[in-house]
């Protein structure tokens, strides 16, 4: 299990302190110092079923700087949105939890952290 964060977020945070009571095994990504490149968040995207505006932090500065609020959300801006990720590695949602078991979820909540060691 892979999980990306950035240590100063409070989800981060509440997920590596569940995942560590849980007695699961991880290893630390910290997306901020060690970026994924566009094709990473094309594999990611894929284990999470989400397009990157699924996963994208539309309210970070980088995000208004670029104008993604204007951005197109189809197949044909899908390509855009992932260099935007790749170059921007702080609008990337956080944390990102791949599983060895080939899913991947955006840890947010209790219940999707829940879901990694019940499933």
């Amino acid at each position: 299990m892979e999980i990306w964060l950035n240590p100063r977020c409070s989800k981060c945070r509440t997920a590596t302190a569940f995942l560590d009571e849980a007695g699961v095994t991880y290893t630390l990504r910290r997306y901020l110092e060690d970026p994924p490149n566009a094709d990473e968040i094309r594999a990611v995207l894929t284990r999470l079923g989400l397009e990157p505006w699924d996963i994208t932090r539309t309210a970070e500065p980088a995000a208004k700087d670029l104008g993604l609020s204007a951005w197109g959300r189809t197949a044909d801006d899908r390509e855009q949105w992932i260099t935007a990720l790749a170059d921007n590695p702080s609008l990337i949602q956080r944390p990102i939890i791949t599983a060895d078991d080939g899913h991947a979820v955006v840890a947010r909540d209790d219940e999707t952290l829940h879901s990694l060691v019940t499933d």
